[in-house]
């Protein structure tokens, strides 16, 4: 019933009503707040240990930026930080192609995935350094053995997560190509990649932070440049500014790559789960 006197509004209710441009959630800046603060923390407690503990074998933070500028500036760190990438790019690049193709086909195929099954396994177990070695043993210390030593280490790992991927593919879209005749290239890019993506980003995620660790001893072992093979040279002169500045350097490089390059291609091959109903 409606009290007398008072008519029934058939207005839209105020709170249904679209919120001003000003006042709509903007991007907050708090976490990069947070990283810097955090960031900054770290580097006082490490200015502070080493002059609380003068030694050598703990160098200050002003001491290892010398070292920086001195190489930056001859050239020699960036040399060296670029050999050090480049490999990681080559291994990452073969390492994703292999195990990709072999994931994807031992997940649409269950009588290869059991025969090949324990290979996958074996390979996942068994340690990087034996890699390293056994490949410069039978190929010698070249590009070649570094590079493919990197990428065997690797492959296990992505042929796992791209197996799952393939193993939850949506029959119907494969149903879908076939009614209406796609090519070969046509079910690659319209059902099996799209499909794939989140896969794909999972394991270039995992495969750059673990890539560039193992080229690291690839050159220690093997090369005669890269950050590796400079870590190794001052680690025999006791050098541990240098050591921290290059691997400072490179961890850098790194995080440039996972801010820029992985989260922004991850965030792309899962925008369809965060889209609104």
């Amino acid at each position: 019933m409606t009290a007398p006197g008072i008519g029934i509004d058939n207005r839209p209710a105020a709170a249904s009503k679209p919120a001003p441009a000003s006042k709509r959630a903007r991007p907050s800046l708090l976490p990069l707040v947070t990283v810097a603060a955090s960031l900054a923390a770290l580097l006082a407690i490490w200015a502070i240990a080493s002059t609380i503990w003068p030694s050598r074998a703990l160098p200050s933070p002003a001491a290892v930026l010398d070292v920086l500028i001195r190489d930056a500036a001859s050239g020699e760190l960036f040399y060296h930080l670029g050999m050090t990438l480049m490999r990681v790019v080559a291994a990452f690049i073969l390492a994703m192609i292999v195990g990709s193709v072999i994931g994807v086909t031992l997940g649409m195929r269950q009588r290869a995935d059991n025969f090949f099954s324990p290979w996958v396994v074996l390979f996942l177990n068994l340690p990087a350094l034996v890699i390293i070695v056994l490949a410069y043993i039978w190929f010698g210390l070249n590009e070649f053995a570094a590079i493919g030593a990197v990428a065997v280490n690797k492959i296990p790992n992505v042929i796992v997560t791209m197996r799952e991927g393939a193993r939850a593919l949506d029959p119907r879209y494969g149903e879908l190509a076939t009614v209406y005749r796609f090519s070969a290239w046509e079910r690659l890019r319209h059902i099996l990649l799209p499909q794939l993506q989140p896969y794909i980003a999972a394991a270039s995620r995992s495969g750059i932070a673990l890539i560039w660790k193992i080229v690291l001893v690839v050159e220690l072992l093997g090369r005669s440049n890269g950050v590796g093979f400079q870590i190794y040279l001052y680690f025999q002169t006791f050098d541990v500014a240098a050591i921290l500045a290059y691997t400072l350097a490179f961890v850098a490089i790194m995080l440039l790559i996972e801010l820029m390059l992985v989260q922004p291609f991850e965030r792309h091959a899962t925008r369809w789960r965060r889209r609104p109903a």
